[in-house]
């Protein structure tokens, strides 16, 4: 089963590999943030592309900085030129100043390598680690890239839907799993047998959570889970459910590793009754589980 992948749906627009994405298809320029002195909204790193027409995949601030490095790179395309920008008290009159008071120092590179570009993304589609060398003024920076964040929900009915929509349009790329015979959802889709787990590769860049009433189809699929290299593994149900859970994880003789693995109550707002709630609150958590394991 393959995994649906476009700039929109690998991570939004604004994500921190949609720059990159976007400038491998040739034609943008790459700006990129090479140094903050002080607290700012974005992490070194963040890139945004610009392509010939201005149009800009990526963010950086809150539009006026984004205005302002479009110009810059029509400019440096023209002159064919890298330039090494500062922004946020520079001392240059045509400088803006950064609403938080920080100083940040951003690359605009018009042409860059287009073949290490197309590497990267290469690396990234096929789930691994990519680095990018990006020019200084006296030097180079080099920036890493991660795997999109994908995640495997699995299960039935109203909460696998508000799971799937959510997570959707966070940017995370999706891939449904209900039982045999029941109606598919937007994301990518494959049936399920009881007593089976699902075919579907996981990294340590993937989350499966589960989401059944009937836990008697969770019997296959968490051992699967838990025993993969997935950053995160969730199943909702009650207490009673969880203690059943773990009885059954120590009956198959997993590891200690993967036995702890299995994430429940799930969720980050307790006791959540509605599906959009609990579909906020799983999503929430797989994120920050996500951000953690990147830092």
């Amino acid at each position: 089963m393959g995994w649906m992948m476009t700039d929109a749906i690998a991570a939004g627009i604004y994500s921190d590999n949609a720059a990159l994405r976007r400038a491998a298809r040739g034609d943008a320029a790459l700006c990129t943030i090479t140094h903050i002195d002080g607290s700012f909204s974005r992490r070194v790193g963040a890139q945004l592309a610009v392509g010939p027409d201005g149009g800009i995949t990526g963010s950086m601030a809150d539009g006026c900085l984004e205005a302002a490095l479009a110009h810059h790179a029509a400019e440096a395309a023209a002159q064919g030129e890298p330039r090494f920008l500062h922004f946020g008290g520079a001392g240059d009159p045509m400088d803006l100043r950064l609403p938080c008071g920080s100083r940040i120092a951003v690359t605009v590179d018009p042409d860059p390598a287009r073949e290490g570009l197309a590497q990267a993304v290469g690396a990234l589609d096929a789930r691994r680690h990519a680095e990018l060398t990006v020019p200084l003024a006296d030097g180079v920076f080099r920036r890493t890239y991660r795997p999109e964040l994908r995640i495997v929900a699995i299960g039935t009915g109203p909460e696998l839907a508000a799971f799937e929509r959510l997570a959707a349009v966070h940017g995370a790329v999706v891939a449904a799993v209900r039982p045999f015979g029941e109606q598919a959802g937007c994301g990518v889709a494959q049936g399920l047998s009881l007593g089976a787990a699902p075919d579907l590769p996981l990294d340590r860049w993937s989350a499966v959570v589960v989401l059944f009433h009937d836990h008697e189809w969770e019997r296959s699929i968490i051992p699967w889970a838990v025993s993969s290299d997935a950053f995160y593994v969730g199943a909702q149900g009650g207490a009673l459910t969880r203690e059943a859970r773990l009885a059954h994880l120590s009956e198959l003789s997993l590891s200690d590793r993967a036995q702890g693995r299995l994430h429940g109550p799930v969720g980050l707002i307790p006791k959540a009754r509605d599906p959009a709630v609990l579909a906020l609150s799983v999503l929430a958590e797989i994120v920050a589980a996500y951000e953690a394991a990147g830092e």
